[in-house]
C-alpha cells in the first residue's frame, strides 16, 4: 500500500458521506416543518388574543406560542447533531485520507511503515465516522458500543503520529544541485 487505498478509499467515503447528507436531513426535515407549523399558528393565535385583551386568552396564547417555539427549537437539534457529528467528521476523515495517501505516495519509507499508517486511517475513519453514521442515521445500537471504546480517534491519531514520524524520516530532500 503506497497510500493509494486511502486516496480511493477518501474520495469514495466522501461520496457516500455527501450522498448521506440530503438522505439525513430529509429524515428530520418533516417534524421540523411540523413544528414551525405549528409554531406560526400560536404566534398567530397569541396575535389575536393580543387585539382582543381578553387577559386569561392572552396568557393562554402566550404559554402556547412558548411551547410551540420550544418544539421547533428541539426539532432543529438532531439536523444539527447530523452536521457537526457524522456528516462534518465523515467529511473531514475522508480529506484526511485522501491528504494521507498522496503523502504515502512521495515518502521513502519502508512499505511496511506505509502500510500500517493507510490502514491506520482507513481503520480509523471508519470507527469514528463510520460508527456516528450508523448511531446518528440508523440508530444502531452496536455501532454506539464501539464508538464508545474511542479506538476510532485513537487510530487517527496514531496515524497522525506515524505518518509524522515517517515525514521526517522519509519525506524527499531537494539535492543540493535543486536548492
Amino acid at each position: 500500500m503506497n497510500g493509494k487505498y486511502n486516496v480511493v478509499f477518501g474520495f469514495l467515503y466522501l461520496v457516500t458521506t455527501a450522498a448521506l447528507g440530503p438522505y439525513m436531513v430529509k429524515q428530520y426535515f418533516g417534524p421540523h416543518a411540523q413544528a414551525e407549523h405549528a409554531n406560526q399558528q400560536a404566534v398567530k393565535e397569541l396575535t389575536l388574543a393580543v387585539e382582543g385583551g381578553v387577559a386569561g386568552q392572552i396568557a393562554q396564547a402566550q404559554s402556547d406560542a412558548i411551547l410551540a417555539l420550544n418544539r421547533q427549537l428541539e426539532s432543529d437539534e438532531p439536523i444539527d447533531e447530523i452536521k457537526g457529528g457524522p456528516h462534518a467528521h465523515g467529511n473531514l476523515e475522508s480529506l484526511l485520507n485522501i491528504a494521507v495517501g498522496l503523502v504515502l505516495g512521495i515518502l521513502t519509507v519502508s512499505q511496511i511503515w506505509k502500510t500500517v499508517i493507510s490502514g491506520l486511517f482507513i481503520a480509523g475513519a471508519l470507527l469514528h465516522s463510520g460508527m456516528l453514521y450508523l448511531v446518528t442515521v440508523f440508530h444502531l445500537g452496536w455501532a454506539g458500543a464501539i464508538l464508545g471504546t474511542g479506538a476510532g480517534p485513537i487510530l487517527l491519531l496514531a496515524g497522525l503520529l506515524l505518518a509524522g514520524i515517517a515525514s521526517v524520516k522519509g519525506f524527499p530532500m531537494a539535492t543540493s544541485r535543486e536548492r
